[in-house]
């Protein structure tokens, strides 16, 4: 019953029995409304955090910003990068790349990223600095590191020994695995030199003038190395070593997929897209090497699409998530944490650190 109901009652020449049965009728509806709003109450109260959580309604477009490294991660999101460029995509991408992890790193911890894709163990690390305030979402990048020179008596690990290798990120995956197989192999730190370069593109660049020279390079800048200088070749499959030592199981994790927590759990569904459109964005690239040629050098990542066609195939990019996912990482970073715990940042990340959609 509304208010001008109420107000003209008393000059209507209502009975009061009509008058007392309206009141009853007005508080049953009372008492109906306070249950519908006490219920909503309820519901809406704090719950124990849960990844579910959501406060957009579903197909509501969310604003992602996006980081990746200049090479084989940045290459699985081309297609997807060309797609939002042309509107085609449910939500609105923003996508910064950068030259090294060093760079990602901050912009995640100040909230100025959503998700960056960095080298596995530098995941690890920020999980821990971040007290879990990130999550794996996928595998991006699996064995890509090559030791490349033009000079002759370098097959295998142990071979290193009193050489002088040229690699980029320090602290980060391409390092952590070269010390773990040297290791494996009877050297000691003082018996090879590491130097390192701002990026695979200025090792690639000393190589040319010194063939003589080693370098760490991951694909695709080993293909644009040797089609540089033809006196250049690769020496050494880091992956095949890696395998080698772990007993044929479980290859080199290069590159993961992270997440800030607190946006996982405000928009998982759009993360849910983001890795839906990446594992496309990925099988595009393998369907049409052409296409992803162009991309890579209109991104700048490769300068020639001659190299790019012959560097996509052997650049191992991915999109692996569910227990796979868990079970590749966790096991590639225990490796890594045996060997030296503060390339995981002094411990191995909790369960928490896996993301994995239920039934993937």
């Amino acid at each position: 019953m509304d208010l001008a109901g109420k107000k003209n009652m008393g000059s209507s020449g209502r009975t009061i029995r009509t008058y007392r049965r309206q009141i009853v009728i007005g508080a049953a509806v009372l008492l109906v409304i306070l249950a519908v709003v006490c219920g909503c109450a309820g519901r809406d109260q704090p719950k124990t955090p849960d990844l579910a959580t959501t406060q957009h309604e579903p197909g509501e477009p969310v604003e992602v910003r996006v980081g990746s490294l200049k090479g084989p991660t940045s290459l699985g999101l081309l297609f997807l990068m060309d797609k939002a460029g042309k509107g085609e995509t449910a939500d609105t991408y923003t996508f910064r790349m950068a030259v090294g992890a060093e760079e990602l790193v901050p912009l995640m911890a100040k909230g100025e990223l959503d998700i960056a894709l960095v080298p596995a163990n530098v995941a690890a690390i920020l999980y821990g600095r971040m007290e879990g305030g990130v999550a794996v979402a996928d595998l991006n990048t699996l064995g890509v590191l090559y030791v490349v020179s033009g000079t002759s008596g370098v097959e295998s690990v142990a071979d290193l020994k009193g050489r002088t290798i040229l690699l980029t990120g320090k602290g980060t995956t391409p390092e952590a695995v070269l010390r773990k197989l040297c290791q494996e192999n009877g050297l000691q730190e003082g018996d090879y030199h590491l130097e390192f370069k701002s990026e695979p593109a200025e090792v690639a660049a000393l190589l040319a003038e010194d063939p003589a020279a080693l370098g760490l390079l991951p694909q695709p800048f080993v293909t644009a190395a040797l089609a540089r200088n033809p006196a250049l070749a690769i020496v050494m499959d880091l992956d095949q070593e890696w395998r080698r030592m772990a007993g044929g199981e479980g290859g080199i994790v290069t590159g993961v997929t992270l997440v800030r927590r607190d946006f996982l759990e405000e928009h998982e569904e759009a993360v849910k897209r983001f890795l839906e459109e990446h594992a496309a964005s990925v099988a595009a690239m393998g369907a049409d090497i052409q296409a992803g040629a162009a991309l890579a050098v209109e991104a700048g990542i490769i300068g020639q699409e001659t190299v790019a066609r012959e560097a996509i195939p052997g650049c191992n990019i991915a999109c692996i998530t569910g227990e796979e996912m868990e079970e590749t990482l966790s096991a590639y970073l225990s490796v890594l944490w045996e060997f030296d715990p503060e390339l995981t940042g002094g411990s191995l990340p909790k369960e928490d650190f896996y993301y994995v959609i239920p039934g993937s």
